[in-house]
């Protein structure tokens, strides 16, 4: 069974104000002409489809000119709802969508039924788990104190009592939208974190032959046969590092798996410099990344004028700019943002009540924080999902 696994659309998300549906339009277009030419046996979507509960209409437009292409191409194609998607709204007509051979899995009551598709050497069971936020799935559950891992291991669960009712020799591969341990997260990621905890260990999902990840948008082996795919696209310039890319997996008789990565078309390459605004206009060196999608660091002491003027003299495609100047951590002059830096919000409150009274929170007063932004969070996407 050869599959080709995708994952994190975002269809209808800009790149820094750049509207990006042309550059997901073309991603479209290679998927399927790789899904034709490679000739897979079944696409796997691992959520996140779209980039918000509801998309423009733009968005739906190429979602349903995707499906049709996969639809035409006749090869099965197996989808989940993400953090970012309204399950509910990309569920809409997936019975009907089934019989072309697109089967959308965004119920988290059908976790353990699956889609089966037979090769060669006999069946392979899709599992599709949509991205379960703890708090709204705990009664399907049956769940007291509901976190991540709880609830994926509930589900995982459901997945290996049906797999263990199948003919023996039954391969099976699961699709999860999750933060699994070992990955490595970028900026472009919404935070999913309950309790302060975002991620999961490898080990909930052990029993199955493949696991197709999504959510976090690098490209990553967790183990062999547990991986991210990544991101077609790059959302933010933390992935400037990125080589951005889809998994073509195979699974023998045995379920044993080979993994090869191909290469995703991007629009243009990223960039970070850092420097002073006279170094980043003069230094030969940054000639590679004129063309680039630039992200420039000035560390000028005084900020200088005209500054982005300046550099889209030589770096057209500068689209962020930020101020760094060079100063020690203690310096007063040092900005809030500086300060902020790669802290949680949840991080961020402590500092605050430690500041207003002079000695942090203790143990029972950090559940309480936990609890508020837990409940913000939910209370947003439930929300999204109902407008």
């Amino acid at each position: 069974m050869r599959l080709l696994h995708t994952s994190d659309w975002h269809l209808g998300r800009a790149f820094h104000r750049v509207n990006m549906l042309g550059a997901q339009s073309e991603f479209i277009g290679h998927l399927v002409a790789t899904a034709r030419e490679r000739e897979v046996d079944a696409v796997v979507v691992a959520g996140d489809v779209y980039d918000r509960a509801v998309p423009p209409l733009a968005a739906v437009e190429l979602f349903d000119e995707a499906l049709h292409r996969l639809a035409g191409l006749g090869v099965p194609t197996v989808m989940i709802s993400g953090n970012h998607d309204s399950a509910r709204r990309l569920g809409v007509g997936a019975g009907l969508i089934g019989r072309a051979g697109i089967h959308l899995r965004t119920d988290p009551a059908a976790c353990g039924t699956p889609v089966v598709l037979p090769d060669a050497h006999g069946d392979v069971a899709f599992y599709g788990l949509p991205y379960l936020e703890p708090a709204l799935v705990k009664d399907e559950f049956a769940i007291e104190r509901p976190g991540h891992e709880t609830v994926l291991a509930a589900a995982m669960d459901r997945v290996r009592a049906d797999l263990a009712t199948r003919a023996r020799g039954t391969r099976s591969v699961v699709l999860a939208h999750a933060f699994v341990t070992g990955g490595e997260a970028s900026d472009s990621e919404r935070d999913i974190a309950v309790g302060g905890v975002a991620a999961v260990p490898a080990g909930v999902f052990d029993g199955v032959d493949y696991v197709a990840l999504g959510h976090l948008h690098g490209c990553q082996t967790i183990t062999d046969r547990v991986r991210y795919c990544g991101s077609p696209l790059p959302y933010s310039f933390s992935e400037a590092g990125h080589r951005k890319s889809m998994w073509l997996v195979e699974l023998d008789a045995r379920g044993a798996v080979a993994a090869e990565r191909l290469d995703c078309p991007v629009p243009r390459a990223l960039a970070r410099i850092r420097g002073t605004l006279q170094d980043l206009l003069a230094d030969p060196a940054l000639a590679p990344h004129e063309d680039a999608w630039v992200e420039a660091t000035l560390t000028d002491a005084v900020r200088p004028a005209d500054p982005m003027a300046r550099l889209a003299e030589r770096f057209p495609h500068t689209l962020s700019l930020v101020f760094d100047p060079e100063r020690t951590p203690d310096d007063p002059d040092v900005s809030y943002a500086r300060r902020l830096a790669g802290r949680s919000d949840e991080e961020i409150a402590e500092d605050f009540v430690a500041h207003v009274r002079g000695a942090g929170p203790d143990e029972r007063e950090r559940a309480v924080l936990r609890d508020a932004f837990d409940g913000v969070r939910v209370d947003a996407a439930v929300r999204e999902v109902a407008r």
